[in-house]
């Protein structure tokens, strides 16, 4: 049973704005529902904000100590803190540290397992939703309980890049264990799209790789193990646990967070002499050079949420839309790339601006094997009758190319801060 429209805009900051602005429609059994614009939107505009209704971050990424919040995956680490570790340069001094938007001094940890959040507002609402089923206390580190069973099984079969995280499903448990009204919850969580049972197992097998029955069978073991209520049975079942394995895997959206990338933003924003400001960008240049030697591209504090009314937003290769996270927090904003007129759908990208490059021939191959679905956007449809032929060596570096590719999200790219 699908969640009721209105529960589309209940996790939106002021829905009834949001409500006056977009609605949700169903479109045709293909692509199922589509966000359209009520009212003209001007590009640069930002269209909504929208709080997961879960998230979690990456496991990998936490234990590379990339320090998060574990409510709202706020980066903990000051931006100078951040960019020592990413660098490698211990004394490395930022300039202009007043910038920075990290408050050590607000940060708490649970009482219990000691997990670190960047307020009491969060330690409290991650109480609140999720965190008493969830909390280890001083098993946190005991690699035989249950739950850090499941979380290994996880890291041992779901290498960095990260696309998804077996810890969003034990939150969509934890939470309706919590939750008084678990009805609610259950069809908020019943709201996300479905898939044909050939379609799970492809999910898994792109998440898991080519052993994916044996090591879903060990996963649904664990999981049951660690979390089994009776509340949730069909979740626990094997066809119940896949299904909401291909959940989330194939609607999870990639969050990142960053304090040196709000730093940096901070900075590109101050008015400076010219001499400072070379000085300053001449800085940050070395710094990101430094950072990419000694660590690569992995910059950001990672993880994925499940977002309500973003959900229903659909892929095109010409999107007027896209995500990102401006408050160094799960809190997803999505802003206008274009002029949309009132009755136009609103359409984000599945694939980095590198990929809508390519031919559609490559476009295509990338949404079926990572997304499951063949594209009709105008610029597909506007180039089906193009003699689309690739030549052997574009052919072959679009296939060096797809390999840098392998870690896009399951639903939505990750968009850094």
């Amino acid at each position: 049973m699908a969640a009721p429209l209105d529960d589309m805009f209940s996790f939106c900051v002021d829905p009834g704005k949001v409500a006056a602005s977009v609605e949700v429609r169903f479109i045709d059994n293909i692509k199922g529902k589509g966000l359209f614009a009520k009212r003209s939107i001007k590009k640069g505009e930002p269209i909504f904000s929208e709080r997961p209704l879960v998230s979690a971050q990456f496991l990998w990424n936490a234990l590379y100590k990339y320090k998060a919040c574990e409510y709202c995956l706020r980066a903990l680490e000051t931006a100078e803190e951040n960019a020592r570790r990413l660098s490698g340069i211990p004394g490395l001094s930022l300039p202009h540290p007043e910038l920075c938007c990290v408050r050590p001094e607000l940060h708490q940890a649970c009482p219990q397992c000691q997990v670190m959040y960047c307020s009491s507002e969060c330690r409290q609402a991650a109480a609140d939703q999720y965190h008493r089923v969830l909390c280890l206390g001083p098993s946190q580190e005991d690699p035989d309980h249950p739950i850090n069973k499941l979380k290994d099984a996880w890291r041992s079969m779901h290498y960095p890049p990260e696309t998804s995280s077996i810890m969003l499903m034990a939150r969509m448990v934890a939470v309706v264990k919590q939750a008084k009204n678990k009805a609610h919850w259950q069809k908020l969580f019943a709201h996300f799209c479905s898939r044909a049972a050939n379609e799970e197992e492809e999910i898994a097998h792109k998440l898991l790789g080519e052993k994916f029955r044996g090591q879903l069978a060990l996963l649904h073991s664990l999981f049951k193990a660690a979390l089994y209520d009776d509340h949730l049975n069909r979740w626990f079942v094997p066809e119940g646990f896949r299904s909401l394995f291909a959940l989330v895997g194939t609607n999870g959206q990639g969050i990142g967070t960053s304090s040196l990338s709000r730093w940096v933003h901070a900075c590109d924003a101050l008015e400076l002499p010219a001499q400072q400001r070379e000085q300053l960008d001449s800085f940050i240049d070395q710094l990101y050079k430094d950072i990419e030697k000694e660590t690569g591209d992995f910059l950001n504090c990672e993880g994925s949420g499940l977002f309500l009314l973003q959900s229903s937003c659909n892929h095109s290769c010409i999107p007027n839309a896209e995500a990102s996270f401006p408050d160094n927090n799960f809190l997803l904003q999505l802003s206008a790339l274009s002029d949309i007129n009132p009755g136009e759908e609103i359409c984000i990208s599945y694939l980095d601006c590198c990929q809508r490059d390519r031919s559609r021939h490559s476009r295509h191959k990338i949404l079926r094997e990572n997304y499951l679905f063949v594209c009709s956007c105008p610029k597909c449809v506007s180039q089906m009758d193009e003699l689309d032929v690739t030549s052997e060596e574009e052919e072959e570096e679009e296939g060096e190319a797809e390999g840098e590719t392998e870690g896009d999200e399951m639903e939505d790219e990750m968009t850094d801060v």
